[in-house]
């Protein structure tokens, strides 16, 4: 018997079984880190060094989980400089999981847990795998979802074990399954029920093997080997493969070069043999380890979405909390959406408008929703009315009594808001509170109208409620903490993603998504094309272009809001300076009668049963033939603008972190994810190189651009450090 143990794994021999134990010390996780890449290549020397006394190999983990992926703020480090050690970094892992699975002796994978990217990878080390029962054990490679690519065998071993299409959604499209569903795969070959069946079973297994040569190889290194569904050169594979670039392309745009490059590794490597389709695989992730839109997605969508789900904007005193039941005022298309989403989760829910008839269309709002999953087979009937019985639609405010919370989701008009609040808020619970959903008044002003403004809060959720994660939390002036971390729970337990702002016109989300719109009109206010502002929009990422956007929200709203911002100053003795943007928006409104696509048409015409085009008059009325535009400077002022925006949000202390200015900008407004968000957009290239550019589109565009040195100085003491 011999054993070894390292910082990060142990190496133990007893009666012909290796077992090699993931356990890295000072995590909660068992992580690709450089340490372990050490261990990992003492303990594959080790095994070889006892060949002759093997049996079998068993790998397991120490921790509540499998093991978790790479280590990623190592990533964030690297330069384009470090290509070649990162190379050589990646080719060092696979070669010690290369000398573990091919001794001739049998290697099973207890999968105790989850286990992703990089985890999964170390899984498929394993000529057998077992896992234990566990809904909430998820496998697979979401690499793509980060910027990355597969890059320990994953792409390699997966495309060779399911074949070049049926691989695809999971590396492709990063699509995760449990042990059932890898099962069905054949990428789980049994499942026990609970943890300490493993090694047992593990053991069973390696004695029936004994003798049997085909147990201790993968499938790909039999002589026999085929890969299913046929390689590239298979006419169908072929015929498939001379589309998927360009359909890859239209998805991506060309800013996503991840997926691009995973398709290559997988055409590219079932080509070749084994060792060669590895080394390709490599090559693809070297260059992306060392890309900035790499280290973009990473910082948002992995440690900034960790900071969100952790709750690292949320006041930690306050104990957790679930609301047991929310009033909504309000059964339009907000309210409607709020109900289903609090429904869907148990929550009850008191939807109230002016007319019974009105609040029961609210509720068959999530009837609507749910009968397409029923028709679909995706959701039973009993299921569908368990939801549904969640939501009491009434005219009667004093339904609302005993509601923990109340949400205000009614017109932006500040004296509508008022009366609805003053007449709900006595229904509260005892330590209820009170939100409203706005998504650009004050709430400091909002919470006037009550009668405990320290226990009224900002909840402004996004449209469609059903389908958009975000929910922006505004705390107003007197707004206590207790109320901001049971705003945050709440979110939360609906399954969505909470930022935290402090109160200011149009918050955070609003504030900049209306400079992104009104930079785009006031564009074709100068004369440029419509169709060349809607579709470099598109090119820089944003999921759709500003007139577009404008005519979805609606035209009137934002005039609405000019207005009511107009009202507000003057009664501060103060005068509003609408931009070029906003006075265009207000010209198609109030001259030329187009409010939006609800109303008919705005900058699009609506057609019934066809697609929607630009309005024809907007050629004649707004473009100018003799107009010079630099297609940059278009993608950039669309950019830019916003993350200006976002930037004097940040030195106003609007937005408090970093991280909800990054996920508020993605998830809220559509900023492209490439950039990591608005902020991760400005350090990504480094915030000076951002400012002189700055410089240059204001000295052009005008002062929406122009970058204060307080603005600058706030910019780089909030730089994220790895």
């Amino acid at each position: 018997m011999s054993k070894i143990i390292l910082k990060t794994l142990s190496y133990e021999l007893a009666d012909g079984i290796a077992t090699i134990t993931f356990d890295e010390q000072g995590s909660p996780v068992n992580t690709m880190c450089l340490q372990w890449q050490d261990d990992l290549a003492q303990a594959a020397e080790q095994v070889a060094k006892d060949k002759a006394s093997l049996k079998g190999i068993i790998l397991a983990s120490a921790k509540s989980t499998f093991f978790a992926g790479a280590d990623l703020k190592g990533v964030m480090r690297s330069q384009a400089s470090d290509g070649p050690r990162v190379f050589t970094d990646i080719e060092g892992i696979k070669k010690a999981f290369r000398t573990i699975e091919t001794q001739g002796v049998p290697v099973v994978s207890c999968l105790n847990g989850s286990a992703l990217g990089g985890g999964w990878e170390v899984a498929l080390i394993g000529h057998h795998r077992i896992a234990t029962a566990n809904p909430k054990t998820q496998f697979g490679l979401p690499e793509v979802t980060l910027g990355l690519i597969p890059g320990g065998g994953g792409i390699t071993k997966m495309t060779r074990q399911l074949g070049l299409l049926a691989a695809q959604p999971y590396v492709l499209e990063s699509k995760l399954f449990g042990p059932e569903e890898a099962q069905k795969l054949g990428l789980v070959h049994e499942i026990v029920a609970s943890d300490d069946q493993l090694r047992p079973r593990a053991l069973a297994h390696i004695a029936a093997s004994q003798g049997q040569p085909e147990a201790a190889q993968h499938l790909w290194d039999r002589k026999d080997y085929k890969m299913p569904g046929g390689t590239p050169s298979n006419p169908k594979i072929a015929g498939m493969l001379s589309v998927a670039p360009a359909v890859l392309k239209q998805k991506t745009r060309g800013l996503y070069p991840a997926p691009e490059a995973a398709l290559a590794a997988m055409v590219e490597g079932a080509m070749v043999d084994f060792d060669t389709a590895m080394r390709i695989e490599s090559r693809y992730l070297a260059g992306l380890m060392t890309s900035q839109v790499a280290r973009n997605m990473i910082n948002t969508f992995f440690f900034n979405m960790n900071s969100i789900k952790g709750g690292q904007s949320r006041p930690k005193a306050a104990p957790r909390y679930k609301p047991q039941k929310v009033g909504i005022l309000g059964a339009g298309m907000m309210g409607s959406g709020i109900a289903y989403s609090q429904a869907s989760r148990g929550i009850a829910t008191v939807l109230k408008d002016v007319s019974l008839e009105a609040a029961e269309k609210g509720k068959a709002y999530s009837y609507k929703l749910t009968q397409k999953r029923v028709d679909k087979g995706r959701m039973t009937a009993d299921k569908q009315a368990a939801l549904l019985s969640f939501i009491q639609p009434t005219a009667s405010a004093a339904d609302l009594k005993g509601c923990d919370l109340i949400i205000e989701a009614v017109f932006e008009n500040r004296e509508l808001k008022a009366r609805v609040t003053q007449e709900a808020e006595p229904m509260l619970a005892e330590g209820g509170f009170f939100a409203s959903n706005t998504s650009t008044l004050p709430i400091s002003g909002l919470a006037m109208a009550s009668a405990n403004a320290n226990k009224f809060v900002g909840i402004h959720f996004f449209s469609p409620v059903d389908k958009m994660q975000l929910v922006e939390i505004i705390r107003g002036a007197q707004t206590d903490d207790e109320t901001i971390a049971r705003a945050y729970d709440y979110v939360q337990a609906l399954g969505k993603l909470p930022i935290v702002v402090n109160d200011s016109r149009g918050f955070y989300t609003s504030r900049t998504f209306g400079t992104f719109v009104m930079e785009g009109a006031a564009m074709l206010g100068e004369g440029i094309p419509a169709p060349v502002i809607e579709n470099l929009a598109m090119q820089v990422g944003m999921p759709v272009g500003p007139l577009a956007v404008l005519d979805e929200t609606a035209l009137s709203l934002s005039v609405h809001v000019l207005d009511q911002t107009r009202e507000d100053f003057a009664k501060e003795g103060k005068t509003h300076t609408a931009t070029p943007g906003e006075l265009l928006v207000e010209r198609m409104v109030k001259e030329f009668k187009r409010p939006g696509r609800a109303a008919g048409g705005g900058f699009y015409d609506y057609p019934a049963g066809q697609k929607k085009t630009l309005w024809p008059e907007l050629k004649t009325r707004f473009e100018k033939s003799d107009v010079a535009y630099n297609p940059q400077d278009i993608k950039d002022r669309l950019l830019y603008r916003q993350a200006v925006e976002t930037a004097r949000c940040l030195q106003e202390g609007v937005l408090i972190s970093v991280h909800d200015g990054n996920i508020g900008s993605i998830f809220g407004i559509g900023f492209p994810a490439w950039t990591g968000g608005a902020l991760q957009f400005i350090y990504g290239q480094g915030v000076d190189a951002f400012a002189k550019r700055c410089a240059e589109l204001a000295a052009k565009y005008g002062a929406g651009f122009a970058l204060k040195a307080e603005v600058i100085a706030s910019l780089k003491q909030h730089q994220p450090v790895y």
